[in-house]
């Protein structure tokens, strides 16, 4: 699933439209298949975690209004010039936007839906802090993390309603960085402001990064510190990295830590 840091990337990719008239909306969802933005002129998109929020103010003078979008696993958001052949097949679009100068596809999303602007609260006002966006609340965020305190800091960093934009790679790292275990009850963790802001500096580092890296190395193999190395030597120890899943029933996520460096705690 992609980081906050990517969906950063696609709003600011998606910000190319801003101030341009939509000249063609294709909706291929079912619940908005009939929808028509044509002749709305694009005002922004902003991320929010790992969501995404276009905004349209329409022609019609009528009230602004929002397409939500969330990449979930596999969705991606290409800008190209009209006309340009697509880098994914046709059946997987589910939004077409153009306008004269560009052309916005979403692929394969996992949420698309149209909302008033003044209601966007109603799809992203339960996230915690965004670690990208402008108001970003480190005391809320540490707030949120230690409600409650028997609950593992593996999934405290997974829950958007504590931090917004974490994902399953950052989880790992930011464990691994750390010293603890992704098991380790968020009480336990020695400083857990430290963690949060951790987690911020490592997402704003990389918003504007082609490669993703935690470590400061950019070289291939060589960008993280644990997350997709399963069996392969710690870069701290040299102990096999191990893997697993973990997160409430239903949701568990891959999840890498060194046995060593990340002792489980009695």
């Amino acid at each position: 699933m992609p980081e906050g840091d990517t969906v950063y990337a696609a709003a600011r990719r998606l910000r190319v439209l801003d101030g341009h008239v939509v000249t063609t909306s294709d909706f291929r969802v079912p619940q908005h298949a009939t929808a028509d933005l044509v002749g709305a002129t694009v005002v922004t998109t902003v991320s929010r975690g790992k969501h995404l929020l276009t905004r349209f103010a329409p022609a019609d003078a009528s009230p602004p209004i929002t397409l939500h979008t969330h990449l979930k696993m596999e969705g991606v958001w290409h800008v190209h010039a009209p006309g340009s052949r697509w880098r994914r097949p046709a059946f997987e679009a589910r939004v077409v936007l153009r306008t004269a100068a560009h052309e916005a596809v979403g692929f394969a999303l996992g949420v698309v839906e149209l909302v008033p602007t003044a209601e966007e609260d109603r799809v992203v006002g339960h996230l915690g802090p965004d670690l990208l966006g402008p108001d970003w609340d480190e005391d809320e965020a540490v707030r949120r993390m230690i409600a409650d305190p028997e609950r593992p800091v593996g999934e405290v960093l997974l829950d958007q309603r504590c931090l917004a934009g974490v994902g399953s790679v950052y989880r790992s790292e930011l464990c691994f960085v750390a010293g603890v275990h992704p098991r380790t009850p968020i009480a336990q963790v020695g400083d857990v402001r430290r963690l949060a802001r951790r987690a911020h500096q490592m997402l704003d580092l990389n918003k504007n990064r082609v490669e993703r890296t935690t470590t400061g190395d950019t070289r291939r193999g060589r960008q993280l510190w644990v997350y997709g190395k399963r069996g392969t030597p710690c870069p701290r120890c040299g102990t096999p990295v191990r893997r697993d899943e973990m997160g409430p029933e239903g949701q568990e996520r891959i999840v890498y830590w060194c046995p060593s460096c990340q002792p489980v705690r009695d």
